[in-house]
C-alpha cells in the first residue's frame, strides 16, 4: 500500500514500525458544540483507513483524541450558566451520536485533556529538561529557535513563518513563532497545579502527550484535516521531538477542504453546517457516501443538488443488495451453466481492482467506480433462474466491498402490521382480479414512501 506522506510531498510504501501493526492517531473535536461537516470528513476517510489496514491483517491501535479544556468551552459554559465539563461530557456524548449515524467506528482510545493532566506536564518537563522551553511569569513557552527543524512540515521557513506571525495581547514570547506548552490561569479559568503554578496545557501539547501514552514515543500515521498542517501538527512535531529525540510520526495523511455551494465554509457567509443539521435533512450515510465518493486529498463542493445524487446511488446499491438477498431467498440449488461459471470467474477481479485503488493512498472514488461496476454486472447476469450458490457468491463480493467501505450495511428494514396488512389486501386483490382495488393500495403506499415492485418470486417493496 501506498501513502502520501505530507512531510516529504510524495507516495510511499507503507510499512509499519512493527511488521502486522499499525499505530495510529487522528486530531478529534474540540467539544463545545456538534461537529460541522468539514470536521466529518476526516473522521470519516481516516475511519475506513482503519477498516482497510484492519482487512489487510493489521491489528490497528486507533486514537483519537477529545480537546475538553479551551477557550470555546470556557466561553459556551460562562453563556449557558454551567460548568466546562458538563459542556463537554454533552458534546462528547452527541459526538459518538452524529459519529454513529456516519458508520465511524469508535477508536480504541478517546483520551480527554482533563484526564491527562499528568502525563502532559511530565511531557512538558521532558521538554524543558532538553533546553527547549522556557518559562515566563507562570506561561511556559516552546523555543523555536532552539529547534532547528521547525517549519519542516509545512515546507516554510523561520523568516516566512515570522512575517505571518503575531504576539497576542498579554503574550511575553521571546520570538513570534514561539508557542504556549502551559498557560497561566486567568480570572474565572479553570485550572490544574504544576511546577509552574496553576494552569492549563496549551492545544497542541496534548496531542503530543495522548499520542505517546497510548502509542509510544514514534507512532505510525498521524492525521487530520489540512488545516492542521500549521500550526498544530508543526507544533507537535516540534515538542514531541524535542522531549524524546525520536522521530514523531512516520506517515502524515491530511485530507482536503470541503467548500460550500463552491465557497468557503465559515460562520460569517452563513454558509456553516453541522451533521447534526444534514441529518435533518438526509441519513448520514448518504454523507458517508459523498465523503468517499472524492479522493480524500482532493477539494470537494458540499451541496443539495450533490447530496440528492448520491442519495439515489445509495439507494442504487441498496436495491441491489435488496435483490440478491430476495433472489437467493426463492433461488434453487442447482449447477452452473458456462455462463455462470465465467461470471464467477469475473466476481474476483472486482476485488482485485477494489484492493488496487484502495492500495493507491487510499482512493475510496475508484473503490465507488469498483463496487458500482460489479453491480452492473450483477444485473446483468444475476436473476431468478440463477443457482442460490452464485447468487450468494455475488451477495458475499458485494458485502465484502462495501463492507471495507462501512456503506450499504444496514439490515433490511421491517415493515409495520398496517402495511405489511395493506400488501397481503392488495395481493389478495390481484389474485381476484380485482386491478382497480390493487391499484389504489398501490398508489396509496406509494404517497406513504413504499414502493412495490412485482416479480416472478412476487412482491417486494423498498423506501423512497
Amino acid at each position: 500500500m501506498k501513502i502520501y506522506n505530507t512531510m516529504t510531498r510524495k507516495k510511499e510504501e507503507f510499512v509499519p514500525l512493527v511488521p502486522g501493526e499499525v499505530k495510529m492517531y487522528s486530531c478529534g473535536p474540540t467539544v463545545y458544540n456538534y461537529f460541522h461537516i468539514g470536521n466529518a470528513r476526516p473522521f470519516i476517510i481516516f475511519d475506513i483507513l482503519r477498516n482497510y489496514l484492519e482487512y489487510k491483517g493489521y491489528k490497528v491501535t486507533f486514537v483519537q483524541n477529545f480537546t475538553d479544556v479551551d477557550d470555546k468551552i470556557i466561553r459556551r459554559a460562562k453563556e449557558e450558566g454551567v460548568t466546562e465539563k458538563e459542556v463537554a461530557d454533552k458534546y462528547i456524548e452527541e459526538y459518538f451520536k452524529d459519529a454513529e449515524g456516519l458508520g465511524i467506528k469508535r477508536a480504541n482510545y478517546h483520551p480527554r485533556v482533563t484526564e491527562m493532566i499528568p502525563d502532559i506536564i511530565e511531557v512538558i518537563k521532558k521538554i524543558m529538561d532538553r533546553g527547549f522551553a522556557y518559562v515566563v511569569d507562570g506561561d511556559v513557552y516552546f523555543d523555536t529557535q532552539k529547534y532547528k527543524e521547525y517549519g519542516k512540515l509545512s515546507k516554510q521557513n523561520m523568516e516566512e513563518l515570522e512575517a505571518g506571525a503575531r504576539i497576542e495581547v498579554g503574550e511575553q514570547k521571546k520570538h513570534p513563532m514561539d508557542f504556549a506548552l502551559w498557560k497561566k490561569q486567568k480570572p474565572g479559568e479553570p485550572a490544574w497545579d504544576s511546577p509552574w503554578g496553576p494552569g492549563r496545557p496549551g492545544w497542541h501539547i496534548e496531542c503530543s502527550a495522548m499520542a505517546m501514552k497510548y502509542l509510544g514515543e514514534t507512532i505510525d500515521i498521524h492525521s487530520g484535516g489540512q488545516d492542521l498542517i500549521f500550526p498544530h501538527h508543526e507544533n507537535e512535531i516540534a515538542q514531541s521531538e524535542a522531549a524524546t529525540g525520536k522521530p514523531f510520526a512516520r506517515y502524515w495523511m491530511h485530507n482536503g477542504f470541503i467548500n460550500i455551494n463552491n465557497e468557503k465554509m465559515s460562520k460569517s457567509a452563513g454558509n456553516f453546517f453541522t451533521v447534526r443539521d444534514i441529518s435533518k435533512l438526509y441519513d448520514l450515510e448518504v454523507v458517508r457516501l459523498f465523503m468517499i465518493s472524492s479522493h480524500y486529498r482532493s477539494p470537494i463542493n458540499f451541496s443539495k443538488d450533490l447530496l440528492d445524487s448520491t442519495k439515489n446511488s445509495l439507494e442504487r446499491l441498496y436495491i441491489a443488495k435488496n435483490n440478491l438477498l430476495h433472489l437467493m431467498a426463492n433461488a434453487e440449488d442447482k449447477e452452473e451453466n458456462e455462463d455462470d461459471k465465467a461470471f464467477r470467474n469475473r466476481l474476483s477481479t472486482y476485488r482485485d481492482r477494489f484492493i488496487e485503488a484502495m492500495d493507491d493512498d487510499l482512493n475510496t472514488a475508484d473503490a465507488v467506480a469498483v463496487i458500482f461496476d460489479l453491480v452492473r454486472d450483477i444485473n446483468s447476469n444475476i436473476n431468478e433462474s440463477s443457482s442460490k450458490s452464485l447468487i450468494k457468491a455475488a451477495y458475499d463480493m458485494f458485502t465484502e466491498l462495501t463492507g471495507i467501505l462501512r456503506i450499504v450495511n444496514k439490515e433490511e428494514e421491517k415493515l409495520d402490521d398496517e402495511i405489511e396488512r395493506l400488501i397481503e389486501e392488495r395481493q389478495k386483490a390481484r389474485k381476484e382480479k380485482n386491478w382497480a382495488l390493487a391499484d389504489k393500495i398501490r398508489d396509496d403506499l406509494k404517497k406513504r414512501g413504499i414502493i412495490l415492485e412485482d416479480t416472478p418470486q412476487g412482491v417486494k417493496w423498498r423506501r423512497i
